[in-house]
């Protein structure tokens, strides 16, 4: 028979079973922001060209701001107005400072139309910004 002296503890090792568990929910979730990242720049927006424009890095959790030809603002197939644009930025910026922001305008987008983005950028205090250009055609 075996007694279990008092006062005596087994030390406990880590638990291997929740560690994957945390690690498999990390791995669906920027999966699937992956996914959702892609999506956003599927939309209908004619990028102007750039002779020096590279292929950025995304960010993780990076906004994307589409700007159409209209200068109508389109943030996660949502098209916004300035107050919700203005709020939701407003939101993003309390929640996570420094989150970046990429503004994909139409190439026949007017230039107002982005500087009134770049404003509400400014106004929320986000500083992260970059815009998207598309390589020019190889002739």
């Amino acid at each position: 028979m075996k007694f279990i002296k008092a006062g005596r503890s087994e030390t406990q090792g880590a638990f291997m079973a929740p560690m994957m568990d945390v690690v498999f929910l990390l791995l669906c979730f920027f999966m699937t922001s992956q996914l959702f990242a892609q999506w956003e720049t599927e939309i209908d927006v004619q990028l102007p060209t750039a002779e020096t424009g590279q292929l950025p890095q995304r960010a993780p959790g990076e906004i994307i701001i589409n700007l159409r030809a209209d200068g109508t603002p389109v943030v996660n197939a949502q098209v916004l107005d300035e107050a919700a644009l203005s709020g939701l930025l407003h939101r993003v910026s309390d929640l996570w400072p420094g989150q970046p922001v990429l503004i994909r305008a139409d190439r026949a987008t007017a230039y107002e139309h982005v500087i009134r983005v770049l404003d509400a950028c400014r106004r929320a205090d986000i500083w992260n910004i970059s815009f998207a250009t598309a390589m020019p055609d190889a002739p």
